[in-house]
């Protein structure tokens, strides 16, 4: 199926960076790939909560506009625009399903994730002091915000929502910014 006369008025917007180009994109695909992280999912036999399909969401949308627009430009019109995404979509969102699955593993193999260490440390105040040093020592290794999103998300029980809100950031941004803070976190627990 060709390029429809829609899809391509659309995609030339956004890579002329049009007003209001990348929301009309959005309105119109973003079903498509929310379709795409969950079928992804369900093929792979992974069970996903609001919060990791939104962030698996974002992560195919930040991709698409990584660089400026370098996916969208990459489109050839050897298939419809909507395959294309799929495509792409499928492949991102699978690469992170791995990412995430090798995570776990490690997490569960080798250590307890430092986020636990603060859940633990903060829950059960007879745990060891050393634990809680510990736990106390990893938040300051961090920037403020960041800290201030691993104590609401973990420690408070807040969702994404709550946090994007009480901190003035984008609800998308939640879920990339904690997955930096953990990998960080991690590092320094290893460190």
């Amino acid at each position: 199926m060709p390029l429809t006369e829609l899809d391509q008025q659309l995609l030339q917007r956004c890579l002329q960076r049009a007003p209001r180009a990348w929301e009309d994109f959005v309105d119109r695909f973003f079903g498509l790939v929310v379709h795409v992280v969950h079928h992804s999912a369900q093929a792979r036999s992974i069970r996903l909560t609001r919060e990791d399909r939104d962030d698996l969401c974002a992560e195919v949308m930040l991709n698409l506009i990584k660089d400026d627009f370098a996916i969208l430009r990459r489109f050839r019109g050897q298939s419809s625009f909507a395959t294309y995404l799929v495509v792409v979509a499928r492949r991102i969102v699978v690469r992170q399903l791995l990412k995430r699955r090798s995570v776990v593993a490690f997490d569960d193999a080798i250590a307890r994730p430092a986020e636990t260490l603060l859940a633990s440390a903060q829950e059960r105040p007879d745990r060891s002091t050393e634990q809680r040093e510990e736990a106390k020592w990893l938040l300051a290794r961090l920037r403020k915000t960041e800290a201030r999103i691993v104590e609401m998300y973990y420690l408070e029980g807040r969702s994404y929502e709550q946090i994007s809100r009480s901190l003035g950031i984008r609800e998308n941004s939640v879920g990339p910014m904690l997955h930096r803070t953990r990998n960080k976190m991690r590092r320094a627990s290893r460190a």
